[in-house]
């Protein structure tokens, strides 16, 4: 069930799903459907319009509030540090931080941040992996190389995805004040989850971003990095779809 989730919800996303239905349509257009043609040039025009910094901020700009980035002015105490998993790129040549993607990276640096300006609070770090290499493991190794005390880091390995890393740290979670980071896209989706386990978060969202500020010459030619970000918010919006699928089949699922 979790693979065949992943699969769906990967060719949902922008790229994988324009591209190829315009594949498609240029394979119909070809036995004659004019029509086809049309579709398959659409198709192309709006995956092109996707990867514009300025349909890209367009899009993002009402989902990436400030307010859910940390103040510490506000919480004099925190316990627990939750940094939530992202990608990751196994090679054993390399050193943890070199195989934590940009977005894990971002996270953890967050992370670590935090845990040094509360010394007492323990930093979680969660997510699994594949090629026996894991989120938390290179997270772990990163944090500690970063300054932070082996003993106050705890691993959370087993999670495959956002409602395994509720449920599964949840138990640890209740009665302490908990700082949970994530990226901003990312974090309506990941409180919704923890606060189903019945635990309330404090939210230290990351990786922000602000395509408004690019010259305007360069708002309106496609890149890879404004496709990106419209793909992390097609999986948030997929990710709560299917949230809602699983509460309406099951109230007790998520």
């Amino acid at each position: 069930m979790f693979v065949i989730k992943k699969l769906i919800g990967g060719l949902l996303m922008p790229l994988p799903l324009f591209g190829l239905f315009t594949c498609l349509m240029l394979l119909l257009a070809f036995k004659g459907r004019k029509s086809a043609l049309f579709l398959s040039t659409l198709s192309l025009v709006v995956l092109l319009a996707l990867s514009t910094p300025f349909i890209a901020n367009l899009i993002i700009h009402n989902n990436e509030p400030t307010s859910l980035a940390f103040n510490a002015l506000k919480h004099p105490k925190i316990d627990k540090i939750v940094v939530l998993g992202c990608d990751i790129n196994p090679n054993s040549a390399l050193s943890s931080n070199n195989q934590l993607g940009n977005c894990a990276l971002t996270r953890l640096v967050e992370g670590v941040k935090l845990a040094k300006h509360y010394p007492n609070a323990e930093l979680i770090v969660s997510g699994g992996g594949y090629q026996n290499t894991t989120n938390s493991g290179l997270m772990y190794q990163t944090a500690i190389s970063l300054g932070i005390n082996k003993s106050r880091i705890l691993q959370n390995p087993k999670a495959m995805d956002t409602a395994a890393e509720a449920k599964l740290l949840a138990p640890k979670l209740v009665d302490f004040k908990v700082a949970l980071v994530t990226s901003v896209l990312h974090m309506p989706r990941a409180k919704d989850l923890f606060n189903a386990q019945g635990i309330e978060v404090i939210t230290a969202a990351t990786d922000y971003h602000n395509f408004a500020v690019l010259p305007w010459y360069k708002q309106f030619i496609p890149n890879a990095q404004a496709l990106m970000v419209v793909t992390q918010y097609a999986h948030e919006v997929i990710g709560n779809a299917w949230i809602t699928v699983r509460r309406w089949a099951n109230p007790e699922a998520l």
